[in-house]
């Protein structure tokens, strides 16, 4: 139903600056947030950032600050601007696409790695 496209990871050095984008098609009309998570080895999952469809955000208290979610007009792709980099952002970062019609269904990126280091 929604197909999730994600890119922009690659290696930088800490300070750096990083623009993850991921677009959504498909039934993108249902879409009601959209966001990113993050996976670093050893660790669980978590959210880095999301944004609703009416514009409300939500941060990690560990990139509040340094990262921005943003959404383009027709809601279907979203933006993470990392900036200040550091190597314990260093993690494989995916983008989450929940619809919620009739029931609520989450649909995943496969991924983008995403290595702060020197």
């Amino acid at each position: 139903q929604v197909q999730v496209a994600e890119s922009g990871g690659g290696l930088v050095q800490p300070g750096g600056s990083l623009r993850l984008s991921c677009a959504a098609s498909g039934n993108i009309f249902a879409i009601y947030t959209m966001g990113w998570y993050r996976q670093a080895p050893g660790k669980q999952r978590e959210l880095v950032a999301d944004i609703t469809r009416g514009g409300t955000t939500d941060y990690a208290d560990s990139v509040k600050g340094r990262f921005t979610i943003s959404r383009d007009a027709a809601n279907n792709t979203i933006y993470l601007q990392m900036n200040s980099l550091k190597p314990e952002d260093t993690a494989v970062y995916y983008c989450n696409v929940q619809v919620r019609w009739l029931r609520t269904n989450d649909y995943w990126g496969q991924g983008t790695q995403v290595t702060v280091s020197s």
